[in-house]
């Protein structure tokens, strides 16, 4: 039968959110119902909340999670009851056109949960990237649920089903960065510092982070940072002369905009070496717009490359991952800056606006410490 649980909404655009009661219907074939252990508090959810993705209210927060399968729909082998899973927003379809010319990290046409969780007057909610987990409860498609390791702490687990992924993605799928090349990252955040991670994972043998906070550079180089830029104050030209200088004078192999403006993306463009690879993981707003000389391009040569989530495949990278976790050689467990109750999202959102944490993750009961 349906479970009613606590769950965190937006009921309005630009509204502060609210804990409030949520329907969570039992799984249909294809679905599974998980009880959320861990969930991140993400950008994107902030942008839900104010209107910067879709219209559709309410909106049921929260995506990058991990839990544990307590029911399963007809038809559903993936997983079982009684999985340890993390949950991802690229459930790949393995039928459309990007899953047939074998690249189903793009897929068009990912998987999602038919039925609707609800409010308690039946009013339909939209789950944010079709997860929806800052509940007690969650319904998502089997498919969305990845199985790891039921030893892992739920709360750094779950940092992979987003932000962390798309940053050690973007270093070590997108470009990918290659053993003993030279690697900057713009913007230290979250997923930035994600990024200088997979740069040093992937055995870049100098990682620059450019951050205009001190706080940010201080994470990046206890992730492995070997050079940091503090560019407040600098314009765009002292920036990409910054990072030359700190790369042999040629500009870096691969650079990494984590904050996706036009000016951090022209920051990258030339701050890279002839030949050099940009990969843009921040994510620019509809408005923005990007001018760059056209015979610029031609020159300089290379790859402009964008990272969805981190060009990641769920069921080979999250399990990849939290092993290297397990023996000590990826520390995703510093993203973790504080543990909260679902009541304190919305208090974790200006924690964030004022750059003071990689992730508050939102802690339920039976979680562990």
């Amino acid at each position: 039968m349906p479970h009613t649980v606590r769950g965190v909404v937006a009921l309005a655009e630009g509204a502060p959110v609210e804990t409030v009661d949520v329907v969570v219907p039992d799984p249909g074939p294809g679905e599974a119902v998980v009880d959320v252990r861990a969930c991140g508090v993400c950008h994107t959810d902030l942008h839900y909340r104010e209107g910067g993705i879709s219209d559709d209210y309410p909106f049921l927060l929260g995506h990058e999670a991990a839990g544990v399968v307590s029911a399963v729909g007809e038809g559903v082998t993936h997983v079982a009851v009684g999985d340890t899973v993390v949950l991802n927003w690229r459930a790949v379809c393995g039928r459309c056109r990007a899953c047939r010319r074998g690249e189903p990290q793009y897929c068009f046409d990912t998987h999602n949960a038919a039925q609707r969780m609800t409010l308690t007057d039946g009013t339909p909610l939209s789950p944010a990237l079709g997860i929806g987990a800052f509940a007690e409860k969650t319904l998502v498609h089997a498919l969305q649920c990845t199985k790891v390791d039921p030893g892992v702490d739920p709360a750094v687990a779950g940092l992979l089903g987003c932000g962390v992924m798309a940053g050690i993605g973007a270093a070590v799928n997108t470009a990918p960065v290659r053993r003993g090349q030279t690697v900057a990252v713009i913007g230290c955040g979250g997923v930035g510092c994600a990024a200088v991670a997979g740069a040093v994972l992937a055995g870049a043998r100098r990682v620059v982070a450019v951050d205009l906070d001190e706080r940010k550079l201080t994470w990046a180089r206890e992730l492995g940072a070997t050079h940091t830029v503090h560019s407040a104050g600098m314009d765009e030209g002292e920036v990409v002369a910054a990072v030359q200088a700190l790369t042999d004078g040629f500009g870096a192999d691969v650079v990494i905009d984590a904050v996706g403006r036009p000016e951090t993306w022209r920051q990258a463009f030339y701050a890279r070496d002839l030949a050099g690879t940009v990969v843009l993981v921040g994510v620019p707003t509809p408005q923005m717009t990007l001018e760059v000389p056209l015979l610029d391009v031609f020159g300089r040569g290379g790859a402009l490359k964008s990272s969805w989530y981190g060009d990641c495949l769920p069921e080979r990278d999250f399990p990849a991952l939290l092993e290297l976790f397990a023996h000590g050689r990826l520390p995703l467990d510093a993203f973790v800056s504080e543990r909260i109750g679902l009541g304190d999202v919305e208090a974790a959102f200006a924690t964030m606006g004022r750059g003071e944490v990689l992730r508050s993750v939102v802690v339920l009961e039976g979680a562990g410490a």
